[in-house]
């Protein structure tokens, strides 16, 4: 054998790949066919194969990158049946499809890890399967295209496989384009704040098209800005070059009049090319009816626009023989009366063709505008009264029987709570899928230490998320505005370090501070006076000044940096990195104004702010203002956030975390600067951080429960879209159906939950109601032993150190348990009988339950109290607040307890604990004292006894694995109104 060069062996390996089609197959005898095209002498033995792995060939462990993702994500192969996606049992179903040695599946696994990321969460009602591998395969133009640019923007391949799986569930529950019957689906696709959501909107309008949709209308924000960009998007990833010059000459200036892009976005050498006009490459051409500079318009060229010519005229446009060979349309509209009024009026004017257009409908942040918010209360009799921009989307519906309609939002709520019993409005009842946390993004995780067994003392930059990147505002510590832009100058000057030291600096291109302190414009200009004012006085050319920066380094942008980025370049001193201080401060006050307000309602208002991040080629500024820069507006280069607003409203809350996003490069320079004290009242005073962290625990469990529920059992789902608001009416009860005039028909009567915490939250807040529960607890309390007994947590990720705690514990028969919880009064009524139900189920006669081992944890700080309760034992008091705007605790549980806990049942299990056995639960109980001064504990306590009007007994259960039932459900529904047993929603009486 010859010693075959790097080239070839890639070409050999690209042509058996590609033979292979969707499945591994016997690779030496695909290779060995290719080869006689290439080069017969070839080596193709495998030690060659990994020679060049370990050797670092990029481009052969590109390929194989791309391959082994795709086969790793794949979901439910015929050929790897009973194996998960991306697993490593799934990874060796294919080398053994392969036919590969051990050493050289040890290489390919070193260079292409397998991708343990979570899949999109889906929560279905039954379809009918259409959208098939081998038809995706067969129509893939647009969906190649795109791929093939997120492969070219540096999107690794298991981020490209989770977009392609993710948007093939949204394509694959839309209708059949092609199916004779017109039929209308309707789904939400659930994403995070700024995490990337028109991405996989993108790939389902590619997808979409490619299987044979040809009207798609984006609903892009209420903004001409919010829709340009939206606009940009798709021209660039998707449409392409080509269809957006419609056979224009590139080299004929005078054709190129009205042109979008072509000599004035530094962006058009990037745009997709697909090598010439799609319809002479065997596909078909996309027409849009919107550009970056124009919104839907009556169409100046008449209806015509909007006419599809047929192949066969005798036929329906949604015959393949027609479907396949005309040109799709998009449009990318605002949120708009007068626009989608224009639209609406426009198609009406089509007659008979709109029965046969399979449309797709992508309504961005499809929780601002779309939803119905007009009082049900004044509607007449009979009728729904619909506000403006869901009136007009619901025409949209009527005029379309073939719309598909998919919402984007990562605030689902209000879509969750639309009425599903409106058939003509946007309740997703047919899917509803809920997007996994992409790679690279900074989230709620990457701000709050959620579930960090660390204690408080222990944490530092490198194993608290906390301490690296949020400053919090205190009464003691000053509004820290100075130190807040301060940080502005020094991040924005350790990223031109770092770009001038070979990092990208494409993610440097941008570089802002966002100040938000209120909703009012008045507001608004009084801080940007200040902060200017606090700019010409800093002094940043003083020795004053970078005495002051160089200790803000020292001090925390320095341990920082090389506890949370130690491959990153940093200065080994601030003098190093003060020439770099004059250049940020230079790009910051260009034009004599660091600061922006951000407030107006207009897009002429907007224009003037000069705020285009596409189009602009440095924004170096500090951005005020308030709601305006929340919905679908992302702030590009967040680096500091000045943030110190005040809400009741959750989903208010959770967008205007515009810290959340991707930061590469410089995701160690982010800080948050949040208020710990803010007036919220008469007297009241709010911790925002604390009431943050709250609202994205909620969105977590949200997530958590859908995910739970999600899994099939015996082919069906455990829960459908319209179950969906009973779930979250039981974990997040500040939230209200939209529709008033209707209550949803379906009851969640039971949550099992064998082997998982059951943890309530919404204890009463009557201290006659609580004095009253914590008396019934008292024949459990007097079951706890006098004497601690030791726990312990092995080391983890977490810490290298061996973490204890003691607790006194006792044990009760599960009819003791029942009998007690049975009793207890709560805040909302019934709030806690779904899992009472399941609970009582668990008798020792069925071989469930025997018992439970109580476990009352001690504090270990040197001011912890302890306090007898009803004569037992002295316990240990902990003190939890209300969340603000709600009746519940936050999480009451200490993570190291109840990983202890866990770790019990879990060892139970499979046979391996000492404490307890496989049929004995456990219960974490704490005598709760609510309020946010440490001396509210004091209060609660008198000669040693705690006063039970002011003991709230909270508790964790964690029922044994035994604990199931036979069918596998983990939730059950009933109907309320048996004579309304079919339907999903019934009037209120």
């Amino acid at each position: 054998m010859t010693n075959t060069p790097s080239g070839v062996l890639v070409d050999i390996h690209t042509s058996a790949l590609a033979g292979m089609g969707s499945m591994p197959r016997h690779f030496e005898r695909w290779a060995a066919l290719a080869a006689d095209d290439y080069h017969p002498e070839a080596d193709l033995g495998e030690e060659l194969f990994r020679s060049h792995l370990i050797g670092g060939d990029d481009a052969l462990v590109a390929l194989w990158n791309r391959h082994l993702t795709a086969w790793d994500f794949a979901e439910n192969p015929h050929w790897a049946s009973g194996s998960q996606a991306r697993t490593d049992e799934r990874r060796a179903v294919v080398y053994e499809r392969l036919r590969f040695g051990t050493e050289l599946c040890k290489a390919l696994n070193e260079a292409v890890p397998v991708a343990k990321v979570p899949g999109a969460t889906v929560i279905t009602r039954d379809f009918t399967p259409w959208y098939t591998a081998e038809r995706a395969a067969a129509r893939s133009f647009y969906w190649t295209a795109y791929e093939q640019k997120l492969r070219d923007k540096g999107w690794p391949e298991a981020s490209i496989a989770g977009l392609d799986q993710a948007s093939r569930a949204v394509v694959e529950r839309l209708t059949d384009p092609e199916q004779p019957s017109a039929r209308q689906a309707k789904g939400l696709v659930v994403g995070y704040v700024q995490s990337g959501k028109t991405a996989n909107f993108t790939g389902v309008a590619a997808k979409a098209i490619d299987a044979g949709y040809r009207l798609v209308i984006v609903l892009g924000g209420t903004l001409n800005l919010l829709r340009a960009q939206t606009q940009r998007r798709l021209d660039m990833e998707l449409i392409g070059q080509e269809n957006i010059l419609r056979g224009a000459d590139i080299a004929d200036i005078d054709s190129l009049v009205g042109v979008d892009y072509v000599g004035d976005d530094e962006d058009w050498p990037e745009f997709v090319r697909h090598g010439g006009r799609p319809s002479t490459l065997g596909a078909f051409d996309i027409e849009r009816l919107t550009t970056r500079e124009n919104d839907y318009k009556s169409l100046a060229q008449g209806i015509r626009a909007l006419e599809f010519e047929k192949r066969v005229p005798t036929r329906p446009l949604h015959d393949p023989a027609n479907l396949h060979h005309a040109a799709a349309r998009i449009l990318v509209v605002k949120k708009n009366k007068s626009v989608l009024t224009k639209l609406v009026k426009d198609l009406k004017q089509i007659h008979g063709i709109l029965g046969e257009l399979p449309t797709l409908i992508i309504d961005d942040e499809s929780d601002q505008a779309s939803v119905n918010t007009s009082d049900p209360k004044k509607w007449e009799r009979g009728s729904t009264e619909r506000t403006a921009i869901n009136g007009l989307i619901s025409k949209l519906l009527g005029l379309l029987p073939r719309a598909q309609y998919v919402g984007y939002t990562a605030t689902p709520f209000a879509n969750v709570f639309i009425d599903p019993g409106d058939d003509m409005d946007i309740f997703p009842s047919d899917f509803l899928i809920s997007l996994p946390r992409p790679a690279g993004y900074m989230g709620v995780q990457d701000f709050h230490d959620l579930n960090s067994p660390v204690p408080l003392e222990e944490r530092t930059y490198a194993n608290s998320q906390e301490k690296a990147h949020v400053r919090g505002i205190h009464e003691s510590t000053g509004d820290r505005l100075q130190e807040a832009m301060d940080a502005f100058v020094l991040s924005g000057a350790l990223k031109l370090y770092r770009a001038d030291r070979g990092v990208p600096d494409v993610a440097f291109r941008h570089h802002t501070m966002l100040a938000h302190e209120s909703v009012r414009q008045d507001d608004h200009a009084d801080l940007a006076l200040r902060i200017n004012s606090m700019w010409h006085q800093a002094g940043y050319s003083s020795a004053a000044g970078h005495a002051r920066l160089a200790a803000l380094w020292e001090a925390d942008f320095a341990p920082v940096s090389t506890a949370q980025a130690s491959t990153l370049p940093s200065p080994s001193s601030y003098n190093e990195l003060r020439p770099y201080v004059h250049s940020a401060r230079q790009l910051i006050g260009s034009g004599g104004q660091p600061v922006i307000v951000v407030n107006g309602d207009t897009d002429r208002y907007f224009a003037q702010l000069n705020l285009d991040f596409d189009r602009t080629p440095n924004v170096w500024k500090i951005l005020v203002g308030g709601t305006k820069l929340s919905r679908g507006f992302t702030v590009e280069g967040l680096t500091i956030t000045y943030y110190r607003r005040t809400t009741q409203q959750a989903d208010t809350l959770m967008q205007m975390g515009r810290w959340f996003g991707f930061r590469p490069g410089y995701r160690d320079l982010v800080r948050l600067y949040i208020g710990r004290e803010e007036p919220f009242g008469r007297d009241k005073f709010v911790d925002l951080y604390e009431a943050y962290e709250a609202v994205c625990r909620d969105e977590e469990t949200f997530r958590e429960q859908l995910a739970q529920y999600s899994v099939m059992v015996d082919g069906a789902p455990q829960v459908t879209p319209v179950q969906i608001p009973p779930l979250v009416a039981q974990h997040l009860p500040w939230l209200k159906p939209s529709a008033r005039n209707k209550m949803f028909n379906a009851e969640l009567v039971e949550i099992r939950s064998p082997g998982r915490p059951i943890e309530p939250a919404s204890y009463p807040l009557s201290s006659s109601v609580t004095k009253r529960n914590t008396e019934r607890w008292r024949p459990l309390l007097q079951a706890l032993d006098t004497t601690p007994v030791s726990f312990s947590n092995p080391p983890d990720d977490s810490s290298t150190l061996t973490r204890t705690f003691t607790a006194l514990t006792g044990v009760v028969t599960h009819g003791e348990i029942v009998s007690v919880l049975s009793q207890l009064e709560w805040e909302r009524p019934r709030y806690f009988d779904p899992h009472l139900t399941y609970l009582r189920q668990l008798d020792g006669a069925h071989g469930q339950v025997d018992n439970w081992l109580l476990i009352s944890p001690r504090l270990a700080s040197d001011n912890h109290i302890d306090a007898s309760v009803l004569g037992s034992a002295p316990l240990s008091l902990v003190r939890r607040s209300i969340q603000a705007g709600k009746s519940s605790f936050g999480r009451i549980t200490s993570v190291e307890h109840r990983t202890a806990a866990q770790r019990l049942i879990n060892e139970a299990a499979a046979g391996a604990a000492e404490k307890i056995g496989p049929r004995t639960g456990v219960a974490l109980i704490y005598p709760v004292v609510e309020g946010s001064n440490p001396d509210s504990v004091r209060a609660a306590v008198r000669n040693g006894a705690a006063d039970p009007s002011k003991i709230v007994m909270a508790f964790t259960l964690i029922p044994p694995r035994s604990a199931t039932s036979a069918d596998r459900r983990l939730v059950r529904f009933r109907a309320k109104d048996s004579r309304h047993c079919h339907e999903v929603t019934i009037p209120t009486t």
